[in-house]
């Protein structure tokens, strides 16, 4: 629901910059005087549909719903809230928008849309699904596209300090636009960071996430840095993971507690059907080629669709302690995904455990990435794509011309890269043949 005072703006604000996320959960959209912004409230900024069918370099091609035979019509974009003043850019207000067809319904193919299925599915069943979000990225020199640091320094407070000129900012300013930062610390890679979010609703926590990655690359440029949620930059070093953390409420009271801190039998039903549906909806959680090269053993990145209690080989992390905090972490999404797409499937999967009183596999207790009998899951994006396209339980989640479009998308990017010489390949065999 919209906030009834989008029009009111910060006091000094003179520019508005509004936005949505787009097929990769990219923001994308428009600034506006704020001598517009009253106009815009009630009428909507009109922009392409082309917006929700462009890959992440902003080339288009034909679709289904969107194409050069209709003329990539217009959409309204209306803002979902009250826009906020930036701290790194003073007169700037930033918020998320909502998209609206012409004819002022929701447009088929944007996203978002899935979700928002998914969560009135839940509510129906008068359940709420919380989710927390964890993403990681590098920090990069413009210049070199290299880290400025080296070594690995995980979790060290000493290598934090050092990043603090630019991540102490990141962390107060998403604070200050209403995105709360729990923590952040340096990862397992020279220039890696993670922050984390707190959960909340997963539509709003969602529409966070695509405000977040705009943010944080905003205030990185800013501080001399270019941010990347790439899965992947680095053949030698660790990729960029999107951690979600579920559990699901019901009169106040997490259903996945047993009442005792334990991870209920709703809880593990709920388990169950995510864990069913992790290998047909990976185009979901990672949707280029470059998101695969993340999922190799002892990566810290699922390789199979596991469980277990607190175990980072698994693909499902159960944490058990306080009812509150009991939870269910999914470790396979890549930071570049849409999270619109992500939380959809992994809801509509963990509410078909609900109504069907799935029961998990048996636990690992010990290293997932030795285990043989266990399912896995896509290690390349040809079987992401394959299983995908077999899934009509997917293509119900997603829908048919948002399934359609995002294929597109992974095929041309398959077909591009298997056409490129890349640099390595001159480095082996220019000289030696």
């Amino acid at each position: 629901m919209t906030d009834k005072n989008v029009e009111t703006l910060p006091e000094g604000t003179h520019t508005v910059a509004m936005g949505a996320g787009d097929l990769n959960g990219i923001m994308r959209g428009k600034r506006i005087p704020a001598s517009n912004w009253p106009n815009v409230c009630k009428n909507g900024n009109a922009l392409s549909i082309a917006l929700l069918a462009l890959d992440m370099t902003s080339d288009v091609w034909d679709t289904p719903y969107v194409n050069f035979d209709n003329g990539y019509p217009d959409m309204h974009m209306f803002p979902l809230s009250q826009p906020v003043s930036t701290p790194w850019e003073p007169g700037l207000a930033i918020c998320l928008g909502y998209l609206e067809g012409m004819d002022h319904k929701p447009v088929p193919i944007d996203p978002r849309g899935a979700l928002i299925d998914q969560i009135k599915r839940a509510e129906s069943m008068n359940l709420a699904v919380l989710i927390g979000a964890e993403l990681e990225f590098y920090l990069l020199d413009p210049e070199t596209m290299k880290p400025k640091d080296t070594g690995i320094q995980v979790y060290s407070l000493t290598r934090a300090a050092e990043l603090e000129h630019v991540i102490g900012p990141i962390r107060r300013q998403l604070n200050d636009v209403g995105i709360p930062i729990e923590q952040s610390n340096p990862e397992y890679a020279a220039g890696q960071i993670e922050i984390n979010m707190r959960y909340d609703n997963a539509l709003l926590v969602a529409d966070r996430v695509v405000m977040f990655r705009e943010i944080v690359r905003d205030i990185a440029r800013i501080h001399g840095y270019h941010a990347t949620f790439m899965s992947k930059p680095f053949s030698d070093e660790s990729g960029n993971g999107f951690h979600t953390h579920h559990s699901v409420w019901k009169d106040r009271t997490n259903q996945f507690s047993d009442g005792n801190g334990k991870l209920s039998n709703f809880g593990k039903s709920y388990l169950a059907g995510m864990q069913t549906r992790m290998a047909e909806s990976a185009i979901a959680s990672a949707t280029t080629p470059n998101a695969y090269r993340r999922r190799q053993p002892y990566t810290f990145c699922p390789t199979n669709a596991t469980w277990g209690m607190d175990n980072r080989t698994v693909a499902l992390r159960v944490i058990e302690g306080a009812d509150h905090a009991v939870r269910i972490e999914k470790r396979d999404g890549s930071a570049d995904c849409n999270p619109y797409y992500l939380f959809a499937t992994e809801i509509a999967a963990g509410l078909d455990g609900i109504e069907n009183n799935l029961q998990p596999t048996e636990m690992c207790a010990g290293n997932a990435y030795e285990l043989t009998d266990a399912d896995p899951i896509p290690l390349d994006i040809a079987t992401g794509i394959q299983q995908a396209q077999e899934s009509e339980w997917l293509r119900n989640v997603i829908g048919e011309d948002r399934l359609t479009i995002l294929l597109q998308q992974a095929q041309r990017e398959v077909d591009f890269l298997a056409a490129q010489v890349t640099p390595t390949e001159i480095e082996r065999y220019l000289e030696n043949f």
